[in-house]
C-alpha cells in the first residue's frame, strides 16, 4: 500500500522568498532620499527561504509577496530580476497616492544579501542607482548563525506611521550610512559592527519618523523592549513600523527567538 505523499509547506505558501529589511530602511522612499546630503544612501535586504508563513502586517512585505504569487503563481519566472521588480512595482502601486518603496519588490526577487543604493537624482529615488549583491554561502551561513528573530506585534487598525516627519538632513544622512555600514559588517562577519548599524538605524527612525515606534494605537512599549535587547546584545531593530518582528544580533541563544535560512543564488 502506497503512503500518501506529505505536502510541502511551499505547496501552501508558495516558493517565492520572503525578505528581511535591515539597516537603512525608509531611504528607498523619495521623500526620505530627497533630504540625503550625501547620496546615494543605502539599505540592506536579505532573501529568506519560505520555511513557514510569516505574520501579516509585520514588515516582511507580505502584501507584496501575495501580489507576486497572484501575478506569477507559486514561483518567480526565470526572467531578468530588474524587469520583474519594475513590473511588480507597477502592479502594486497602480493608482496609489503613497506608493510603497521598491525595496519590497527587490527583497522578494533578488536572492542573497543585497545593498540597495538610492539617490533622489536617479529616477526620482523610486529605484536604486545600484544593487550590490552577496551570495557567498559562508557569509549567508554566518548571518544565519547570529541573527535571532522574535515575534512582537502586528500593525493595528488605524495605525499611521508617517504622520510625524522630522526629515533633518543630517539624520537622513545617518540613516543612509547605517545601511552601508550594515552591509559592510555582514560581508566582514563583524558582529559588533552589525549590531551597531542596527542600533543606529533605530535611533534614526525614532528621530525622523517617531510614529514608527510610538503611536497611540500601539499597545506594546516598543522603545522599552528595544532598549532591553540593545543593552543586552550587540544590536537589535524592528522589522518595520509598529514593531512586527524584533531582529536581535547575538553570538549566544536568545530566549524565545527563531532563526532563518538565507536564500542564495544557485547559478
Amino acid at each position: 500500500m502506497n503512503e500518501r505523499k506529505k505536502p510541502a509547506i511551499t505547496d501552501i505558501i508558495g516558493r517565492i522568498q520572503y525578505r528581511l529589511a535591515l539597516a537603512g530602511g525608509w531611504i528607498d522612499q523619495p521623500f526620505m532620499s530627497k533630504q540625503n546630503p550625501s547620496p546615494p544612501g543605502s539599505m540592506v535586504v536579505v532573501a529568506v527561504e519560505p520555511q513557514f508563513r510569516w505574520m501579516d502586517r509585520a514588515g516582511i512585505c507580505q502584501s507584496t509577496r501575495s501580489i507576486a504569487l497572484n501575478l506569477w503563481g507559486g514561483d518567480l519566472p526565470d526572467e531578468d530580476p530588474e524587469k520583474l521588480v519594475r513590473l511588480l512595482y507597477e502592479v502594486e502601486n497602480k493608482d496609489k497616492k503613497d506608493p510603497s518603496g521598491s525595496q519590497d519588490m527587490i527583497g522578494i526577487i533578488y536572492p542573497g544579501i543585497n545593498r540597495l543604493d538610492y539617490d533622489y537624482a536617479y529616477e526620482g529615488g523610486y529605484f536604486p542607482r545600484h544593487i550590490e549583491s552577496n551570495n557567498d554561502p559562508q557569509i549567508a551561513a554566518w548571518l544565519e548563525s547570529i541573527l535571532y528573530i522574535l515575534p512582537v506585534n502586528t500593525r493595528p487598525d488605524g495605525y499611521k506611521p508617517l504622520e510625524r516627519r522630522n526629515l533633518f538632513p543630517d539624520w537622513v544622512g545617518r540613516l543612509a550610512q547605517s545601511g552601508r555600514d550594515c552591509f559592510d559588517a555582514i560581508t566582514k562577519k563583524d558582529i559588533r559592527a552589525l549590531g551597531k548599524s542596527l542600533n543606529e538605524c533605530m535611533k534614526c527612525w525614532h528621530m525622523l519618523l517617531p510614529d514608527t515606534l510610538e503611536h497611540p494605537t500601539l499597545k506594546v512599549d516598543l522603545l522599552s523592549l528595544l532598549e532591553y535587547y540593545q543593552a543586552n546584545y550587540p544590536g537589535a531593530m524592528y522589522s518595520g513600523c509598529g514593531g512586527g518582528y524584533l531582529y536581535v544580533i547575538s553570538d549566544e541563544k536568545v530566549p524565545g527567538a527563531f532563526k532563518i535560512k538565507v536564500k542564495i543564488a544557485t547559478k
